[in-house]
């Protein structure tokens, strides 16, 4: 955490918590459960460039921050969890690691099955009371079939940041 004592890291941050709440508002909604959100790609470039701690805090104030923006039912604080674990998952492995398509796959899937499929639903039947297997098995479907989308925004994510040489910011004074 001493990271956030750097300006350049600490702006970093802001900018894409910013970014991931405003991610957070485009969505498409599929059922009442189910739905193609945004968000979880910029955390994950935080966590690429920033390292699992921080990318935990980006998370984490996405999620809180895009509630109090824009809430889109109840504050239920399993999500606040399940965003800064995206950050976890996302820096353990993208961060100061060579990017590569397996890395990439890895860490979409490792996400997937991890938070958006099991943890998210998790906290749908706690805050809902929905049926967990039905739930988990329509989430679970609709990760697969997002996985693709999601690898080919985080390929391209990355291979644009690096484009700009925005992953040497940080680390320089």
């Amino acid at each position: 955490m001493l990271q956030l004592k750097n300006v350049r890291v600490l702006t970093l941050a802001t900018i894409l918590a910013s970014l991931a709440i405003v991610m957070g508002f485009f969505k498409l909604p599929i059922s009442q459960i189910v739905e193609i959100r945004f968000a979880s790609d910029v955390i994950a470039i935080a966590g690429s460039l920033l390292g699992p701690g921080v990318a935990m805090i980006v998370g984490a104030v996405s999620d809180i921050g895009g509630f109090f923006i824009r809430p889109t039912g109840p504050f239920f604080p399993g999500f606040t969890i399940s965003a800064a674990l995206t950050g976890l998952i996302y820096g353990y492995f993208l961060y100061k690691k060579p990017f590569n398509l397996k890395r990439i796959i890895t860490a979409q899937i490792f996400y997937s099955i991890t938070i958006s499929s099991i943890l998210n639903t998790i906290w749908l039947v706690v805050l809902y009371q929905l049926p967990f297997y039905e739930t988990f098995i329509t989430r679970l479907i609709s990760n697969v079939i997002q996985l693709p989308i999601h690898i080919i925004i985080l390929i391209l994510l990355i291979k644009g940041v690096e484009r700009f040489n925005i992953f040497e910011m940080p680390i320089k004074k």
